[in-house]
């Protein structure tokens, strides 16, 4: 799988983690020269406390537009070591 945005490939990996329609993907498979640490936070009953990157591509910035749990509750483990997106973010098939 492919995360992509304005025309830019953030996260490649063949291994995901699909979570209520959300790819997770390891965090090692992102490009992290392409993230900001967002002060923004939210809070899933039962996924834990959410923490954002905002997206930097070209000048071009995505606010919020990734986000992972950096202590994600019992019940979301699979989730640990992660990135999702949204916000416009592509996720397509590498294949």
């Amino acid at each position: 799988m492919k995360a992509i945005w304005n025309g830019q490939v953030i996260a490649e990996s063949p291994d995901t983690v699909v979570v209520e329609g959300n790819h997770y993907f390891p965090l090692e498979s992102v490009n992290r020269a392409l993230l900001e640490q967002s002060a923004t936070t939210t809070v899933c009953p039962w996924k834990g406390t959410a923490n954002y990157y905002s997206l930097n591509v070209d000048g071009a910035r995505n606010v919020d537009a990734a986000w992972y749990y950096a202590q994600p509750k019992p019940a979301a483990a699979q989730v640990a070591g992660r990135v999702a997106f949204w916000r416009g973010v592509q996720i397509v098939d590498s294949a």
